[in-house]
């Protein structure tokens, strides 16, 4: 899952990095609304966590920009402010809900998970697809002979190919979505984490495979 951070404050951005990417997200962090904006509307992302108090544009107005724009990307709003004013005008601007600095680590992945709709309900915490399973809490990829736990960017690849089997994604998806549009990781790093998986699903005893199409992509697909 990919999130938007947009914090001016360079130590709390780090930190909030550090976090979201241990708990298996990918992560772009910016530093003013502007550049959160731009960032937005050229990449896909799952939500979004926006600091009120930025330079340039700050986060209300990237927010009300989202929304008249149609964007219904899941948005937390973080501000050092706690008067109920400021809680009422981000909900009101279309916010899905709203932390107070300083908050726990703990409550924002709760709240993420809850905004994102992932992993609060038991059905979706599991991915299923032919004879294997991938949980969503425990990185843990399962078959008829075995189980591993994966890595964090083989689970999100993985979760990606199982969330849409037989849909193509392309080689520049995976980069993007995975390592960020800033990256300077190259597609050889995407040929590299899809041999780690395939040997994976080997080894658990997949009746499925990741199936490389010639200038298209990769789907993940039930053999035979």
């Amino acid at each position: 899952m990919r999130i938007l951070l947009a914090e001016d404050e360079r130590s709390m951005s780090r930190a909030l990095v550090a976090i979201l990417t241990k708990n298996n997200y990918t992560v772009d962090a910016v530093f003013d609304g502007e550049e959160a904006l731009r960032y937005l509307r050229s990449g896909e992302y799952d939500a979004a966590i926006l600091d009120i108090m930025m330079p340039v544009t700050d986060g209300i107005e990237v927010l009300k920009a989202l929304r008249s724009s149609g964007n219904l990307i899941p948005v937390i709003m973080l501000t050092a402010k706690s008067e109920i004013e400021d809680k009422i005008l981000g909900l009101d601007s279309g916010a899905n809900d709203y932390l107070t600095k300083p908050f726990d680590s703990g409550e924002l992945l709760a709240r993420l998970r809850a905004i994102t709709r992932v992993s609060t309900i038991q059905a979706d915490s599991v991915l299923k697809y032919g004879n294997i399973t991938l949980s969503r809490t425990t990185c843990e990829l399962t078959g008829p002979s075995s189980s591993v736990k994966l890595a964090g960017k083989e689970f999100q690849m993985l979760e990606l190919l199982m969330t849409d089997p037989g849909v193509l994604i392309s080689t520049e998806t995976f980069l993007n979505k995975l390592w960020g549009l800033d990256s300077d990781s190259d597609i050889s790093v995407v040929w590299t984490f899809l041999s780690y998986l395939r040997k994976k699903l080997a080894a658990v005893g997949a009746d499925c495979q990741i199936k490389a199409y010639r200038g298209q992509g990769y789907s993940l697909e039930l053999k035979g």
